[in-house]
């Protein structure tokens, strides 16, 4: 592992406050906290976070969420382990994690509505949002 550039929280108190309060609210989410840790965990794999990785992975885990499921996540296309809910969320994920190639085409978006509201379609976005940063900020001040 290499060494931490920058001390961001610190050099940067109040934007990182800002994104812990983001955090902090998605935790009240109607979602629920499995499905959210489920996203931030596909989108570090996305993005290459693995003190992210570690850190969600585990949390996971202590959520009873099994080891074969967690184990499949980069390939839940094809995996049996994963519901129509989640494969929505996930869909979404991936989608605006490469938003750059995919431009988050109504095709993506379209399934979220049969299994969530509106409110829950925001925080679901809120939470890529959020992983995304978050991982841009592990990734290059290298924690």
């Amino acid at each position: 592992m290499s060494t931490l550039r920058l001390p961001y929280p610190t050099l940067s108190p109040e934007a990182y406050k800002g994104l812990s309060a983001t955090k902090k609210a998605l935790n009240s989410s109607s979602l629920g906290q499995e499905l959210i840790e489920l996203v931030y965990l596909r989108v570090s794999q996305i993005n290459g976070c693995a003190f992210c990785l570690e850190m969600h992975a585990s949390a996971l885990r202590a959520k009873g969420v099994c080891d074969a499921k967690l184990d499949s996540l980069s390939g839940w296309r094809v995996s049996t382990r994963f519901d129509d809910r989640e494969r929505a969320a996930l869909t979404w994920a991936e989608s605006l994690v490469n938003v750059a190639k995919t431009h988050a085409p109504d095709e993506d978006f379209e399934p979220l509505k049969a299994h969530f509201s509106d409110i829950e379609i925001s925080d679901l976005t809120f939470a890529v949002s959020l992983m995304s940063a978050f991982n841009r900020l592990a990734i290059g001040m290298r924690q």
